[in-house]
């Protein structure tokens, strides 16, 4: 079928500055690759740390990596607000003004004041695969998935293109169980 995109749910999980590895986990500390996620040079880590808000915590939540320039927490709106946060909709690495909160790692602890976001849905994509969909950077689409009882059309789906990126859209967990999502779920990116 045409204009056919993987679904995957991106789960809570943060991404780590070096600094604040080094605080977290301890002075040279290097992540340990756990899985390679479908993004290229992306991957699940062993490491996890609690995500402290004035609610509660979330225990043992996942690391991606490698490093980043700065950290960001994202979460699902859901979690956000059992934690009593209120997590702007931004796409990665978008932080200015948004929620901030306490990492707790098992060498030490950092206060983030701004960095957590619930990321914008959206489609990684190459040039090449941009081309056949007929898209640019920063376009925004819809994409209809078509499942057993919950079939819906996602809207406002950012579509981003690098040569670094391989074709998938990525959807939180709220989103996820909305719609009925299974492992291997493709979508029909829609105009």
């Amino acid at each position: 079928m045409k204009n056919q995109v993987l679904v995957e749910t991106s789960a809570r999980h943060i991404h780590v500055s070096r600094k604040d590895l080094d605080i977290l986990f301890g002075e040279g500390y290097e992540l340990t690759n756990k899985k390679d996620l479908s993004q290229p040079g992306q991957f699940a880590c062993t490491e996890r740390v609690d995500i402290v808000g004035p609610k509660k915590t979330l225990t043992g939540v996942s690391i991606l990596g490698p490093v980043r320039p700065d950290t960001q927490v994202e979460l699902s709106m859901t979690d956000a607000r059992s934690i009593g946060l209120a997590a702007p909709i931004r796409e990665s690495g978008d932080v200015e003004g948004s929620a901030g909160c306490r990492i707790v790692g098992p060498k030490g602890e950092i206060e983030l004041a701004q960095g957590v976001i619930a990321a914008k849905r959206h489609i990684h994509m190459t040039p090449e695969d941009a081309a056949k969909f007929d898209v640019k950077d920063k376009d925004v689409v819809s994409v209809k998935v078509d499942s057993d009882g919950r079939s819906l059309v996602f809207g406002d789906v950012v579509v981003r293109v690098s040569s670094k990126f391989a074709l998938a859209m990525h959807i939180d967990t709220d989103e996820s169980n909305a719609a009925g999502v299974k492992c291997g779920m493709m979508g029909t990116v829609i105009k």
